[in-house]
Parts: structure tokens; sequence; C-alpha cells
């Protein structure tokens, strides 16, 4: 039975999770240990993480080691969140970390950070055919996601984590009527930005995740006696427990009711933002399924253990990438013409790319916002797709991935990948080629629905080297993609070293 190990490196504390697949490929949790390092406090506060810190997080991997090989896992992945992306020091802690456990630490986005949530959330609490709003309240950020039908709609992260928020309060000084106005403003932006992207959008359940809201379960039972197996609280307890808690010293907080001492401190400006944003989603309860990235981590990883191939959300990916083409009103019919044109091409060209599947998505989605940029300008819309591709936040798909995405839908048309394109160079040489390939195959994509019509309904090709040549089947004569694609065909004649033609 195999076991696997991830590894979640918040703000507030460090978590591992170790599981191990059945008989029948189901994911049993074994062990699971919080260590209290609070990067954050460093972080928030200097920007970098202390030596102190460093010291207290590298015996943190080490116990985490010991027990790995105790449990004799095979596959151990480790990520961090918003504390360790925003430190200046990242990569000299993160190399102290591998040179003295040999585990290796991975930074993720906010919408990486988001999914993995959404995964753990999605295997606990039924969301079928409900629309969902997920609130994750970390030690440093808190990111609100969208989900309707099982798939992501949209996620924005806010820089209000509870231990961020501590910092303030402390360092400003602020009193509560104060801080409770700067919280309001971060939750005023969330509700402008989710009416932005999903006007009218109302959920049906409201969930939230984090080591602060795992707390409320039991500060319900102990501050409002109320017992059983209820997995919600509901506004009206918060706001009972909230009242509650002001009344508390955080001694009392520690010794009255047991909670840790990093979580007497930071669980009141938790329950404030929870409060704000409750408020704005009209929600009357907060189901807590007590999961998180830990364990979306490891949900993420049984597939790609089981397949040997990395996992690709393609749901989540594409109702990502149809919210961002609809955001900058690009031509729908178009982008998902050239799509399935792009993805045919892959196809029947793999003699010629000797690319992996796991390609076609970045080809896929490079397609369907290839013309985004036109929402700038028409002129060098290329270039403005490449930017506004970069600054997307596209679920289920991490930096590297995005990069090669937007420098596939640059090279759409005009210029060919030239080494002193500073967005081309900075590509490490093997992404170049990735990048060469995929966009010669989108250029004769795009050439085939010249004019937005979806004329072409398909092709047939033949290939003898050095000839490679394609037959339009179609409505009308199609003259026009012809002429197109003979005139698009540089970049694919080009990179393949070949001679490129059009049947009749």
């Amino acid at each position: 039975m195999p076991t696997l190990c991830s590894i979640d490196v918040g703000s507030n504390a460090m978590r591992l999770a170790i599981g191990f697949l059945d008989h029948n490929r189901k994911l049993h949790i074994v062990e699971d240990l919080r260590e209290p390092v609070r990067l954050g406090k460093d972080v928030f506060t200097s920007g970098v993480i202390s030596k102190e810190t460093t010291q207290k997080a590298i015996e943190a991997f080490s116990h985490f080691k010991d027990l790995i090989e105790q449990h004799r896992v095979v596959r151990t992945r480790a990520v961090a969140t918003s504390a360790v992306r925003e430190a200046r020091n990242r990569d000299e802690f993160i190399k102290k970390i591998l040179q003295t456990t040999g585990i290796e630490l991975k930074p993720i986005t906010s919408e990486e950070e988001a999914l993995l949530v959404y995964l753990a959330v999605s295997k606990k609490i039924p969301l079928e055919g409900k629309t969902a709003m997920l609130i994750d309240i970390g030690g440093g950020s808190v990111e609100v996601t969208l989900a309707r039908n099982n798939k992501i709609l949209a996620t924005e992260s806010f820089q209000m984590g509870a231990v961020r928020l501590l910092q303030v309060l402390e360092e400003k000084k602020y009193g509560e009527k104060k801080f409770n106005l700067m919280v309001q403003e971060y939750v005023e932006a969330a509700q402008r930005r989710f009416n932005q992207k999903l006007p009218n959008e109302k959920a049906d359940i409201c969930v939230g995740t984090g080591g602060n809201l795992d707390a409320l379960l039991s500060l319900k039972k102990q501050l409002l006696k109320k017992a059983g197996t209820d997995i919600f609280v509901t506004r009206l307890e918060l706001d009972l427990i909230s009242a509650r808690l002001q009344k508390l010293s955080y001694n009392d907080r520690v010794t009255r009711l047991g909670l840790r001492p990093d979580r007497a401190d930071v669980i009141l400006p938790a329950i404030t933002v929870l409060q704000n944003l409750m408020a704005v989603g009209k929600a009357s309860r907060v189901y807590v399924p007590n999961v998180g990235v830990k364990e979306g981590l490891l949900i993420d990883m049984v597939p790609e253990f089981l397949t040997g191939k990395p996992v690709q959300h393609r749901d989540e990916v594409l109702a990502s990438i149809r919210q961002t083409g609809i955001k900058y009103r690009y031509d729908e019919p178009h982008a998902e013409t050239v799509s399935k044109l792009s993805l045919d091409m892959f196809d029947k060209t793999k003699k010629l790319h000797r690319l992996g599947d796991e390609y076609k998505l970045l080809l896929e989605a490079a397609a369907r916002l290839h013309d985004i940029g036109q929402f700038i300008s028409y002129a060098s819309h290329h270039k403005h797709s490449y930017y506004l591709i970069r600054a997307s936040q596209l679920i289920g798909l991490n930096p590297n991935q995005l990069s090669l995405i937007a420098n596939i839908a640059r090279y759409h048309r005009k210029a060919m990948p030239k080494a002193t394109h500073d967005n081309y160079r900075a590509l490490p040489p093997r992404e170049r080629i990735i990048v060469s390939k995929l966009a010669s195959l989108l250029r004769l994509a795009d050439a085939m629905d010249r004019d937005h019509s979806s004329r072409v309904k398909g092709f047939r090709v033949e290939f003898k080297r050095p000839n490679f040549s394609v037959k339009l089947i179609g409505q009308g004569d199609m003259l026009l993609e012809r002429w197109a694609l003979l005139k698009k065909c540089d970049l694919f004649e080009k990179t393949f070293k070949i001679k490129f033609a059009v049947r009749s």
C-alpha cells in the first residue's frame, strides 16, 4: 500500500499529512501534525524570514523527515503559501530546508492554493448543483472562491490573513473601530471584484477553511454550550462567540478555553474577517469541514502517482479561461473554432512536434485567449494578449504554464519568436522550443478562421519529409483561408524544417 505525504508551510504554522492508498485506491490519513512556526510574524513586519525562525522551520522539517521515513513514504510534496511567497530571502530559506532535510519546498500562487482547498472541500461536502462560496482564512491571506456544479468560477486573494492583521493591530495600535473599518475596506474590494466577474451571483452554501475556522466548532460547544455533531456555525453564533472572546484576556483564552498560544491571539481578527465576508455573501451559516491545503495536496497527488503523469485540472482551467475571455470581450465562437483546429493540428502533427499530451491544454488555453489583446487595441493585439494573459488569474495553472501560454498567444501573428524579444529570451532553451512549436500550430489554426466565419470544419494532412500539405474541409472555396495559411506558415516551416503547401 503506497504512502504519500503532503506538507503545507503557512504563515502561522507548518502542517503535515501522511496517507496511504488501499486496494480500492481510497486515501486514508494516518498522520496529521502541526508545528507552530510563525513565518508571517517575520515576513509581514521586516519582509524576511529571520535566522531564528529559519532554525525553527528546519527543526520542524527534520521532524517531518523522521515521520516520512517511519511511514516509508514513497512520494512527498511540500508547498508554501503567502509568507514564503512574499519573503525577500525565500530562495535562501528554501535552499536551507533542502540542504538540511532533503525536502524540496515549492511556493505556490494564491490560485493554486485556492484550487487545493477546493479539492479538499469538494471531497468532504457535496457541492453538486450548488453555487458555493469558499472562504479560506490563512495567516497571511484570505482566498475567496466561487464555484458552481463542482467547477471554480472565480477566486480572489486578499492580504488580510489573521497573522498579517494581528501585525497591523500591534504596529499601528489600531482600536477595534478603526480595525473593523480597515477589514470592511478589504471586503468591499472583494465584493466589487466578484460583482465585476460574476454579476448577480448568489451562493447557496458558504464553506470556511483554515485553522481559525476549525477552532470555531469547539468554541461553539464551549462558549455557547451547544453539543452535537454540527459542522456549521451560524452568523448569530459567530457574533456571540466573538462577543464572549472579547471579554476574555489572551491568557484566559489559552488556560480556560484551551486555545493554542498561536491561535489565541489571531482568532478574533479571523472572526472579524469571516463576519464581514459572510455579510457580503448574505450567508446565514458557514460550514467547517476541517480540511485545507495539505488534504487537497494529498488528493491532487493520487492520480499523478497512479498514472505517472502531471495532473491537469482541465475543467477548472477552461472555466477560468472563459471568464477571462468574457472579461476582455473576446469573440467566443472564433476562440472555440481556433481551439478546435489547434488541437486537431496538434494530434495530426505528433510525429513532428513530439510533445506529450500535457501540452495540449497549454495550446488550447492560448488558442482561446490569443485575441484578448484586442480589448486594448487591434494594433499589436498579440503583444497586448501576452501581457493580459500574464496578468490573469487562471485557476489550475502554475506561473510557468501561464508564461508559456502567454508566449504562445504572443506569436500567433506578426513577427516570429526572436532572441531579441525580452519575453522569449527570458525562457529556458527547452521552453523556447515548446513555444515555437505550439505557436506555429496556433498560427495555422488562426489562419483557417481568418475572417471569423468558421467556414473550415476540418482538414487532412499529408507528410513526407520535407513536404507537408493541408487540404481544407468546409464551406465554399475557402480561398481566403488558403491564402492566409500560406501567409502564416512561416514559423511552422522554420520550426520543423519542412515545406508547407495547401492542396486544392
